[in-house]
């Protein structure tokens, strides 16, 4: 068996097999089955039983082992590179450097600004510069480590602000882009003005498992890629021109994804694995150490914000003013569109009539930043929500009431000069959390039963616990912006009563594998249906963010099951001389309109092989003008949260006692999978909000791992009560539903330093939230 084989045999067999849960078909239940009850997920049976084919896991026959070597400087020129020692080692099979790239040298998803490997320069710290494959991975790391690279160390800009006068630390300079909005009357002023400086901090992805892949060479030269790809098309792309090959010679096969709330596989580790398979005509595996993902993939864009609020007397916002300056890191990714979304909803779902907003994304020698779930959304929200506090303060009105009087409706108008034609029931919102019930107090219980902040041994004592409630109203786009040409391609096939799914659209953990088997379930009315491995010989179905696999990839196999539902009909309906219409599917049978025909869809698909391919492309969009006005999104979600939180006042601890969580979904699909996300979304939230800050010193990280960053864990998961989703569908959307998980990871932080504030009268105007910013002045 070759190489090549041998993964792909291996591969195969850790696949789930094409049942509804990942176990053998015929194993599904009966019922549930069909969009709006809760289906169980695709995979869990094959989670559950750890046979869910993570990247991690395969394995080839004459399989070499990578290892990369990383820069340990920010900033840095690189004087000379000696491979010769790592290559004399026994076992090593090849090193690579930037002269063995074949194709092109730089590679990036949105702007290719960013080298496969260094070689004149180092910009960010853990930027690769060679890679190893050797038959052990203890000697591809031993190799790896014997590269000796002589630096001249150059003085590295970590300041954002500095960026602006720095020497360009990239050929294309340090400013990505710069968006000025402006709309309505600039000398417009109000009653009262409030003003704030806010610092949000560099949120890690932290995926559950750390990246890894296999590459196999090709017998036509070319080479496949096993990865945990969230957008394999762009990858393939990508990796082809690297490695100087056409598209069609390089296939990415998508193993299990282990969670994703980012761009969850940097290219940084895949071509490197393409290199060396290549060079060595082996199959090479690396699998990534904690501290070399830390280093490696992107992270949320740490953002300086600038404020000033004005309203009139009766606390009706009458102008916003802002400046926002993203830290892009080292190169560009998607900090374009991450400031585009931060500057559209600068001002938040209220009504803005007159907006004048700057937005900078510069270069620095910080880790790079790109996308993360909310990216720019969550900035602008912790600091207009922090502005809404403060005006609320100084016009002596309660934080929900000054909100209720500004939110925005359908028919509105954002900043951008856009019409909100979507539903925007911010006010209901608003409304049920402000309203829902309150926690009990502490004083309410026994003080041996308190939970204090800083956990069950909180060193804190109850006398110095402060209890207070806060708000948060977050929104986010779905789908692409700005003119993205958002399109997804799906194939539905029935051959002796099991239907398959065939779409490129990965499951990262979002439900579309289970979407997708209920979407066929519902139009066809048929209990098994499987969804098919996911790789580049499937047409594009693009990435998977902003909700786009409901809304785009949902829709192509809505319209691909339909038009098999017609195939299925259609001798039926002429055999009775009637319209395809007047024939319906429903709980397994298909009947006529006057009940005089009716058989089950089993008997009807019985021996028949029936398929069709479709595509769904949503509305196009237009890229935001000179003055940051145009139609740039698709569609808008919404959400409010009230935050109850104690905090040691002494000590500056905080815990969140609870989130009430009201969010309008436009439709639910499926009730026990959109509650799951939510709850995500909120800790994740809290994350940000309280614990994690990829830390750095002169652009250095500091403790890349999970104990020198701090993830929520399971002690402070706040509880999370749903107390309303609003389904008042969107008529553009598939299904008429909205994304689920990104605005409420937006929304959380937001209102946790909401009622941090309430409780400490401090501003909190940095995230995460250190303890001095949560002890109280002293005439507390």
């Amino acid at each position: 068996m070759s190489g090549n084989d041998a993964a792909t045999a291996t591969a195969t067999a850790r696949t789930p097999a094409p049942g509804a849960d990942g176990g053998a078909p015929g194993e599904q239940p009966a019922a549930p089955r069909g969009l709006g009850v809760s289906v169980p997920s695709a995979d869990a049976r094959a989670k559950a039983g750890g046979t869910y084919p993570y990247a991690a896991d395969l394995w080839a026959e004459g399989l070499l082992w990578a290892a990369v070597l990383r820069s340990p400087h920010a900033h840095a020129r690189i004087l000379s590179v000696d491979t010769s020692a790592a290559a004399a080692m026994p076992g090593v099979r090849a090193v690579v450097t930037h002269a063995d790239v074949p194709g092109a040298a730089t590679h990036g998803r949105k702007i290719a600004d960013r080298p496969v490997f260094a070689h004149d320069v180092v910009r960010h710290h853990g930027e690769p510069i060679a890679a190893v494959a050797a038959d052990h991975p203890d000697t591809a790391r031993l190799a790896a480590a014997a590269i000796a690279v002589e630096y001249e160390l150059l003085d590295a800009v970590t300041d954002p602000e500095q960026s602006f006068a720095a020497p360009p630390l990239h050929p294309d300079g340090n400013l990505i882009r710069h968006i000025p909005l402006r709309y309505g009357d600039p000398d417009v002023t109000g009653d009262v003005v409030v003003e704030g400086l806010y610092r949000i901090g560099r949120q890690d992805p932290a995926p559950i498992g750390a990246e890894a892949g296999l590459a196999v060479p090709r017998p036509d030269g070319g080479v496949e890629l096993y990865t945990a790809s969230t957008d394999p098309h762009t990858d393939r792309d990508l990796a082809a021109a690297c490695f100087g090959l056409e598209p069609e010679r390089v296939k990415v096969v998508v193993t299990g994804v282990p969670g994703a709330t980012a761009d969850r596989e940097d290219a940084g580790f895949q071509l490197p694995l393409g290199l060396l398979a290549l060079r060595t005509g082996c199959p090479v595996k690396l699998a990534a150490t904690r501290e070399e993902s830390f280093l490696g993939h992107s992270h949320r864009h740490p953002t300086l914000l600038r404020y000033r609020h004005h309203a009139d007397a009766e606390g009706r916002l009458v102008k916003v003013e802002a400046q926002i300056l993203m830290d892009a890191g080292a190169y560009a990714d998607s900090s374009a569109e991450s400031l585009a979304a931060a500057v559209a909803f600068a001002c938040g779902p209220y009504v803005v009539p007159h907006a004048f907003v700057e937005g900078w994304a510069v270069r620095t020698n910080n880790p790079p930043s790109g996308h993360v779930r909310g990216e720019g959304a969550l900035q602008v929200c912790a600091a207009y929500e922090g502005q809404m506090d403060k005006l609320a303060a100084a016009l002596g009105l309660d934080g929900a009431e000054l909100r209720l009087r500004n939110v925005l409706a359908t028919g509105d108008l954002l900043p951008t000069g856009q019409t909100v034609t979507c539903p925007a029931p911010v006010a209901e919102l608003l409304r049920a959390v402000r309203d829902f019930e309150l926690p009990p107090l502490p004083k309410d219980a026994p003080e041996e039963e308190w939970l204090l902040p800083g956990g069950l041994d909180g060193a804190g004592e109850p006398g110095a616990v402060r209890r207070g409630v806060g708000y948060g109203v977050g929104m986010v786009h779905m789908l692409g912006a700005e003119g993205t040409d958002e399109v997804s391609t799906a194939t539905v096939k029935v051959h002796d009563g099991v239907a398959t799914v065939i779409c490129a659209a990965v499951e990262t953990g979002q439900g579309f594998a289970t979407l997708a088997r209920q979407i066929v379930q519902e139009v066809l009315g048929l209990d098994e249906v499987t969804v098919a491995p996911v790789d580049t010989d499937q047409p594009p179905a693009g990435a998977a963010t902003h909700g786009r696999h409901t809304w785009v990839s949902g829709g192509a196999v809505e319209r691909a099951a339909k038009m098999v539902r017609t195939q299925l009909l259609q001798p039926m309906a002429h055999k009775l001389g009637m319209s395809t219409e007047l024939l319906q599917i429903q709980d397994g049978r298909i009947t006529s309109y006057d009940g005089a025909f009716s058989t089950t869809v089993a008997e009807a698909v019985q021996g028949k092989e029936l398929w069709a391919t479709a595509q769904c492309r949503p509305h196009p969009t237009e890229p935001l003008d000179a003055d940051g006005q145009g139609d740039a999104f698709v569609g808008l979600a919404f959400c409010a949260i009230r935050a109850v939180v104690d905090v040691d006042i002494e000590l500056g601890t905080v815990r969140v006692v609870e989130l009430a969580v009201a969010q309008d979904v436009g439709r639910v699909l499926n009730p026990a999978q959109l509650r799951a996300r939510i709850e995500a979304g909120v800790t994740q939230g809290v994350g940000a909000a309280l614990t994690e800050n990829l830390r750095t010193a002169a652009g250095l990280v500091r403790h890349p791992d999970l104990t020198g960053y701090a993830l929520p864990t399971s002690l402070d998961a706040p509880a999370v009560r749903i107390v309303k989703l609003v389904e008042e569908r969107d008529v553009v959307a598939t299904f008429g539903a909205k994304a689920a998980s990104a605005v409420p990871v937006v929304t959380a932080p937001a209102a946790v330093a909401s009622a941090v504030r309430a409780a400490t009268g401090r501003p909190v105007n940095k995230l995460p939230i250190r303890p001095s910013a949560a002890v109280a002045p002293t005439n507390s």
